[in-house]
């Protein structure tokens, strides 16, 4: 087979993946997830192994400990989450009105101010356009927090993702080092080394990103949920927890938790308790140093090579083609592209096409 075909060969196979993913997007969440869990704890099961227990017994317990830890959690947790989704739904168009009460508030005395010294501040029909432009930003974001709010109480009824989740992880990690080992024999034996070295560099940068990233969100998680709700903040807990979930996309967690937290911080206390108020904003400046300095350079480290505007891009632009499935599966399909990526420039700078004098 020329290289012509083999390129239009495996085009094909990206194109028809692409769409299949597509077409099932819907039903593909439970089986995403599970074949994630499965590729995190297949180092563990290993371990189990080299210390005397079989394939079986080590993916038994790995799973029944996972379903024991997640059970505890969904008794302890679930009940403060959604009663804490529901209040916020259900005050959410009263925060908008004062929330857009205050910021007009805000608006007119930046318009007095401003007429004071003689600048021009209406729109051409005598209407203060800077106030308009505050409503119509409340408006905004309240819509896109009422989204984001309803999807994650779509996700916990999402049922199928709690039955048939642990039963795709418990096959896929029985049988992991077996589909490894099959698909390995499948390549073509005259570049299957060369597969191999790329397929491990994928492996490393993704496990590499996953694991560390996943640990920095799991801190993120509990002192933006504890510090918030010790704060005292109306439904702390919940912006808490969708704040460092979302940190596993670069600066989007950030920007959401502080948005929702100081805006609500800021309709709760205003203008009696300033105090609270600062306390909310040190508390998202603490996060992020410790975030940005400590935790990230400490537990992922640069030498993944997944940048996090890649990182970012990559998640988002999965969100908008497949939806959240394809948010999952955005990640290993941003590594394997800046593994090959890597590995063709590297190709590309020994080869003679970029200098004459290297060998052959």
């Amino acid at each position: 087979m020329t290289q012509r075909r083999q390129a239009a060969y495996w085009l094909a196979f990206a194109v028809g993946l692409g769409l299949f993913i597509w077409l099932l997007r819907d039903m593909l969440l439970p089986f995403v997830v599970g074949m994630g869990i499965a590729y995190l704890c297949d180092p563990l099961a290993d371990r189990l192994e080299r210390w005397g227990l079989s394939r079986s017994q080590a993916t038994t317990l790995i799973t029944l400990t996972s379903l024991t830890v997640f059970i505890i959690a969904l008794l302890l947790f679930i009940p403060l989450i959604v009663r804490q989704t529901s209040d916020l739904l259900a005050a959410l168009p009263d925060y908008m009105e004062r929330a857009s009460q205050l910021l007009n508030m805000m608006a007119s005395n930046l318009v007095e101010a401003a007429e004071n010294r003689g600048v021009d501040v209406t729109d051409g029909n005598g209407k203060f356009a800077l106030k308009d432009y505050a409503s119509q930003a409340i408006n905004f974001f309240g819509k896109l927090a009422g989204d984001v709010v309803r999807g994650g109480a779509a996700l916990l009824n999402f049922f199928s993702l709690l039955v048939i989740t642990p039963i795709v992880t418990f096959y896929l990690l029985l049988e992991w080092d077996r589909i490894v080992e099959k698909i390995s024999s499948w390549l073509p034996k005259r570049h299957a080394d060369e597969i191999r070295d790329i397929a491990g560099r994928i492996d490393r940068t993704l496990a590499g990103f996953v694991r560390g990233q996943g640990t920095v969100c799991l801190f993120l998680i509990v002192f933006y949920a504890v510090g918030l709700s010790v704060i005292g903040l109306k439904f702390g807990f919940v912006i808490g927890l969708m704040s460092g979930a979302l940190s596993f996309i670069p600066f989007v967690g950030a920007i959401f938790g502080a948005i929702a937290s100081i805006g609500l911080a800021l309709v709760q206390f205003w203008p009696g308790d300033t105090t609270s108020i600062i306390l909310v904003v040190v508390l998202y400046i603490v996060g992020q140093v410790l975030e940005g300095y400590i935790l990230t350079p400490k537990l992922v480290g640069d030498s993944i090579g997944l940048h996090p505007v890649w990182v970012m891009f990559g998640v988002l632009a999965g969100g908008v083609l497949f939806g959240f499935v394809g948010m999952l599966l955005a990640l290993p399909v941003s590594a394997v592209i800046g593994v090959l990526a890597r590995y063709g420039l590297e190709r590309y700078l020994a080869s003679r096409l970029y200098d004459p004098d290297n060998p052959a």
